[in-house]
């Protein structure tokens, strides 16, 4: 089966009763875990960005304790799986700001990380992936806020 186009799937939203829209999106709500957590954020988190972003900083905390420090096959595993972890919740938000704000603070706590991953060449090159993806980010922020988050970028570099 092959999926409509946005716009075609815009229009027949549209025409739709508010109780059929209802249950479309609780429909739509039990089939992935990803669609269920989406329609949280944007039916209960999207209107407090700042207690979101620190809920999602306290899960990240939470993940980092997690991770298996054996040997740095399983650190890498674990942080990739934090990372994927991040990116989804930055789709969710969608704000620009809020992504540098989490990736930052990735790299904050990527860089206390025990072990130090600057023994490892595959987590270094993450960590400075994620620099540049920061910097990316920042450059599509409002020139006030640029200057602000260049500078703990500088500051965790």
């Amino acid at each position: 089966m092959k999926a409509a186009p946005a716009k075609e799937i815009k229009n027949a939203l549209a025409e739709l009763s508010q109780s059929d829209l209802m249950t479309l999106c609780l429909r739509l709500s039990r089939f992935k875990k990803e669609n269920k957590e989406l329609l949280t954020y944007l039916l209960f988190e999207a209107g407090d960005e700042a207690s979101y972003i620190e809920s999602v900083k306290g899960e990240i905390d939470y993940e980092l304790e997690q991770v298996n420090r054996r040997n740095y096959f399983f650190i890498k595993k674990g942080l990739r799986k934090i990372l994927r972890m991040i990116k989804k919740y930055i789709r969710y938000s969608g704000n620009k700001e809020t992504e540098v704000i989490l990736l930052i603070y990735f790299c904050q706590r990527l860089r206390a990380f025990q072990p130090s991953i600057g023994r490892s060449r595959v987590l270094k090159n993450m960590y400075l992936q994620q620099q540049k993806v920061i910097g990316t980010a920042i450059s599509k922020l409002h020139e006030d806020l640029q200057y602000d988050y260049l500078q703990e970028l500088k500051h965790i570099g």
